[in-house]
């Protein structure tokens, strides 16, 4: 199937692959070089926009199907809601409304997810430690263009889950009905994906 045609693949052919793909994508290079000009401490644009291009590319569906918003995190030590709404009226002026931006500072997460979701966050010190507890270790991806336009991938977990089309869940944090409804979710989009359940 030509839609798995990286998996099994070497580490280093499935980076330079995605890389490629995100390359590819005017959507994906717009956001990161706007990303890059707001020069936020720690960013990263995570997840969706990155695993979702890459199986539009390997299924030949358009750019950004199924890609519900583009998530840029940040992580800056003051944490007040001012600050963080600073941030978020900044983007919302350079950024193109489709597909909406959710900029958000991983410093204050551990302060409202508690109450917000009903379960304990950890203490975290930079924006790679959230996107290490993400609900799928499929989901776990980040990319930042630095200022001699490379690109920086962080992939705690590797690439194999997002070009075998597997969602593999991450048992890091309670987790289990996230990793539920977006599996749900992602299927409607990518019928090609198989989900690990729960352990």
């Amino acid at each position: 199937m030509s839609h798995l045609r990286f998996q099994g693949a070497t580490p280093e052919t499935q980076r330079d692959a995605l890389l490629d793909i995100v390359r590819a994508s005017p959507v994906l290079m717009t956001t990161l070089r706007l990303a890059r000009g707001m020069d936020l401490p720690d960013w990263w644009l995570v997840s969706g926009a990155i695993y979702g291009q890459v199986w539009n590319a390997l299924t030949g569906r358009p750019e950004m199907h199924g890609v519900k918003d583009l998530d840029l995190f940040y992580y800056d030590r003051d944490t007040s809601y001012d600050a963080e709404d600073r941030q978020i009226r900044r983007a919302a002026v350079l950024f193109p409304p489709e597909p909406p931006l959710e900029l958000r500072n991983q410093a204050r997460v551990p302060l409202w997810y508690p109450e917000h979701f009903g379960r304990p966050y950890p203490a975290i010190q930079g924006s790679a430690e959230a996107i290490d507890l993400f609900a799928c270790t499929t989901h776990c991806v980040g990319l930042r263009l630095e200022p001699d336009d490379s690109l920086t991938l962080y992939a705690p977990y590797g690439l194999e889950p997002i070009f075998a089309f597997r969602l593999e869940p991450n048992p890091r944090l309670d987790n289990r009905e996230t990793h539920r409804a977006k599996s749900e979710r992602q299927q409607r989009h990518w019928p090609e994906l198989t989900v690990i359940p729960w352990p």
